[in-house]
């Protein structure tokens, strides 16, 4: 028998432990639960556990078999491809920013757009001890930062720049970025390739000097990705 797990503490997120508690209760091996299992597993009463997969159901994360036992649903297996495709981003995406980061001295971050937010996903940070304090999963309003601009490019704009966004002082008095938009197999926004530095260091003229490399480094990426520029000059 399954050792039960303690009942969640109830504060203000009960109801999404009691959530995750439940989900996790899904072990490898398992077709499926019922209902007596999972209060072993979980410590839960049965009249909460039956609440929760009301709600599991109709978010598409579990299915209420004929026999009233439990299953993993198909929302589950989207989020689990959504991870693996994450998986596979990072790594045509990181070799590219440590590369920026090391020829440039500066911070190389990949971004990707999050509703009414920018999300830094990847980053190399500068090796200088002055640099931009971000780590990834931290989120950015979508303004006139460089990165922001380069996630709200039309497709035909974004592939056609003569050289890469830049900004000063926009989210940060003190900070400066370069981005270019990136684009994958199916012509989808992937997200922002961004350079970013104290505004001091990261000038105009410094910025346009880096713009071959940086053009260079996000058609390597693209490529990588599977994008195939038609009449492009990215």
């Amino acid at each position: 028998m399954v050792k039960a797990r303690p009942r969640p503490a109830v504060n203000g997120v009960a109801s999404a432990d009691r959530v995750l508690t439940v989900l996790t209760a899904f072990q490898i091996g398992d077709t499926s639960l019922s209902l007596v299992e999972l209060v072993e597993r979980t410590g839960l009463i049965k009249s909460t556990i039956m609440r929760l997969m009301v709600s599991l159901e109709d978010h598409g994360f579990i299915t209420r078999m004929a026999d009233g036992r439990y299953q993993l649903a198909s929302e589950v297996m989207r989020l689990n491809a959504v991870y693996q495709e994450s998986i596979d981003l990072e790594r045509h995406v990181m070799p590219r920013l440590q590369h920026l980061a090391e020829q440039t001295g500066e911070t190389a971050s990949f971004y990707v757009r999050h509703g009414a937010y920018r999300m830094c996903q990847y980053r190399v940070n500068s090796s200088h001890r002055l640099r931009i304090h971000l780590q990834p999963g931290d989120m950015r309003p979508m303004d006139e930062a460089a990165g922001a601009q380069a996630l709200r490019a039309p497709f035909q704009a974004g592939i056609a720049l003569e050289k890469p966004f830049y900004s000063h002082g926009a989210t940060d008095p003190h900070a400066a970025s370069v981005a270019l938009p990136i684009y994958g197999a199916q012509q989808e926004l992937m997200g922002a390739l961004v350079i970013s530095g104290p505004s001091s260091r990261l000038t105009e003229d410094s910025a346009e000097g880096l713009r071959q490399l940086f053009f260079d480094t996000a058609r390597d990426l693209m490529r990588s990705l599977g994008f195939k520029p038609v009449d492009a000059k990215v």
